[in-house]
């Protein structure tokens, strides 16, 4: 069973809420976490709970929600792990996962209706990764990753 890791801010809230019911309704395991309210919060809150419950091992993907998707998908690749992609249309969802393991899918409540955002999200969870070439240029955005903890001045530290 594939368990989903749902965020969003305010302006993400309805949207999260609707997609919380679809995924939920095709059998996915859902783990919420937030914001359950319309209430004035912060992306990056939410991003990097949504990320750091994937690379804890407790959601397999994660969908975030803001009012673009860009900015909870800049947040989110924050994490290391994560790569976050906002996704405004059904073949950009494919190939991020195809292409490059997307593990965190970004969507903009402002810009994309919630059918489409319903269409992107089950193209973008059926799509498998690819392996292959794109392997290679995964593994060189996880080595990203290492290298900017190798910089980090608590690394330099140690």
């Amino acid at each position: 069973m594939t368990v989903v890791a749902l965020g969003a801010d305010h302006a993400g809230f309805p949207l999260k809420e609707d997609l919380k019911t679809w995924l939920i309704t095709h059998g996915y395991d859902v783990v919420d976490l937030g914001t359950q309210s319309a209430e004035s919060v912060d992306y990056p809150d939410f991003a990097v709970g949504v990320g750091s419950a994937i690379t804890a091992g407790k959601a397999d993907r994660g969908v975030l929600v803001c009012g673009t998707g860009i900015g909870m998908a800049m947040a989110a690749n924050k994490v290391p792990g994560i790569r976050a992609a906002a996704c405004t249309d059904a073949f950009g969802a494919r190939m991020s996962r195809e292409h490059n393991d997307a593990n965190i899918l970004a969507l903009g409540a402002r810009i994309t209706a919630r059918d489409a955002a319903i269409e992107i999200l089950e193209i973008w969870l059926e799509a498998e990764f690819a392996g292959g070439r794109h392997a290679r240029r995964v593994e060189k955005i996880a080595a990203l990753d290492h290298a900017r903890e190798l910089e980090s001045p608590d690394a330099q530290a140690r």
